[in-house]
């Protein structure tokens, strides 16, 4: 992708202060970029650490790293014969993340490999970008990097990876697909967002390098202060809704314990996963509906787990879950008793989805104090968007009240403080932006 460094740097930091912020139990962040391919050359942007008792982020660590600058071609890093396991390259070449929960158990510690040390507890996740977009006015397929058996990686995905998060956390205060885990997923997909624009910016200004100086100055500094108004939107409302979604993961918990033999999205997606679990073994001679069943069991198993807005819950059902089973009661005989009961669970799973929203079910859960369920049940299913800044206020108010016993509650009061200062900038910005964009249309820049 073509960043030039100043710029990438920055942003890079922005996000790495984002997660240092918001994730109380990281100590340090860095960011490395990957690329270009075929070489997939992995360089270390920028790490912080932030001190402990002031909060304040120290930036450019000093110490040796094979991924300092020049960094490592992909040859030397990636998984061979013979050579140490990397984390890097398993986030590399399968775009999945890598989380040292247990350090004295991770077989891609490089320092433990070599000479016997832990290291620290930390998560990697991969930055990806869809190749349709990276490579959009391409004519042909670029030159993907090969692993050590010759063949060629990310041929069959959707993705590249331009760059790698390494989050580091105080010991066992990091696990595999927990909260802190998921916000770095959630932001990683900002970053890919942010470098895809950036990687267009450049591109575009590389392509535009015959207009005159004043032309291409002004161009700048709108595209700039374009960027910064989306990504800055973007971003914000992304890590709002994460907090936000939290909420809604503690009050469908709180409805589940107040009613433990109500049907809920959970317990139905469990009796369609068992239904996949007990037949999936009868499709050895079907790879193909064996596939489909794997899929399908991930997305059932993922669906279950996350406190999805009841809209994007109903798409899933609708566009990743209902299709594939149509086609397992189509193509295979394996379920063919028990098509009626599939059909049946699928409908139910649909009624389920918004019980969270059912304010008589609310009524109901007279645990809890009137004044605190009416605005949690409300809140929790807010889509946050720019314009809804009061939201943020509300949900703050609502964090202080005295009843509500939900882990975390500090932590995500001090993100959502400083998240909405954030939101409050973006009409000031967004003003100025559109000032900019009249000026160019006058052909005369007004700052």
């Amino acid at each position: 992708m073509l960043i030039s460094n100043d710029v990438l740097e920055r942003r890079c930091k922005d996000l790495i202060e984002t997660i240092l912020l918001s994730l109380e139990n990281s100590t340090k962040g860095t960011i490395y970029r990957i690329g270009p391919m075929p070489a997939l050359q992995a360089v270390r942007v920028t790490s912080g650490v932030r001190e402990e008792g002031t909060g304040q982020i120290h930036w450019g660590l000093p110490e040796a790293s094979d991924y300092n600058a020049p960094g490592k071609m992909w040859e030397q890093y990636r998984d061979r014969p013979g050579n140490v396991l990397e984390a890097m390259a398993w986030c590399v070449e399968r775009q999945k993340s890598w989380t040292a929960d247990n350090p004295y158990e991770d077989n891609r510690s490089v320092r433990k490999q070599l000479s016997g040390e832990i290291e620290d507890f930390h998560h990697m996740e991969p930055v990806l970008v869809l190749k349709s977009d990276l490579f959009w006015n391409q004519p042909c397929e670029p030159e993907y990097p090969l692993d050590f058996h010759g063949k060629p990686i990310w041929q069959d995905s959707k993705f590249v990876v331009a760059a790698v998060i390494k989050i580091h956390f105080k010991p066992y205060q990091i696990r595999r697909g927990d909260r802190s885990t998921k916000m770095i997923k959630l932001l990683s997909r900002t970053l890919g967002t942010e470098l895809l624009s950036l990687h267009i910016r450049e591109t575009l200004v590389e392509a535009q390098e015959n207009l005159t100086r004043q032309r291409l100055q002004t161009c700048n500094v709108l595209a700039h202060e374009l960027r910064n108004t989306l990504m800055k939107l973007g971003f914000t409302s992304s890590a709002i809704n994460a907090e936000i979604s939290y909420l809604r993961e503690q009050w469908e918990a709180e409805i589940e314990k107040a009613f433990p033999d109500l049907e809920n999205k959970r317990t139905v997606l469990g009796s369609l996963n068992s239904m996949l679990e007990s037949r999936i073994s009868s499709l050895n001679g079907a790879h193909g509906l064996r596939d489909v069943s794997t899929q399908l069991l991930n997305v059932q198993r993922e669906m279950a787990v996350m406190p999805l807005m009841p809209e994007i819950a109903e798409k899933w059902v609708l566009h990743k879950i209902r299709p594939k089973w149509q086609r397992l009661l189509v193509e295979s005989s394996v379920w063919q008793e028990d098509d009626k009961r599939v059909l049946e669970l699928l409908d139910r799973l649909e009624r389920v989805i918004p019980l969270g929203k059912d304010t008589t079910l609310a009524e109901r859960m007279t645990h809890l104090p009137r004044d605190l369920r009416e605005p949690w049940q409300r809140l929790a299913y807010v889509d946050y968007t720019a314009d809804k800044v009061s939201v943020v206020d509300e949900i703050l108010q609502f964090l202080d009240h005295p009843a509500l016993n939900i882990p975390h509650k500090l932590q995500s009061k001090k993100v959502l403080t400083s998240l909405r200062v954030l939101s409050a900038m973006m009409p000031d910005v967004e003003e100025r932006a559109n000032r900019m964009i009249c000026s160019l249309k006058n052909g005369v820049y007004s700052g």
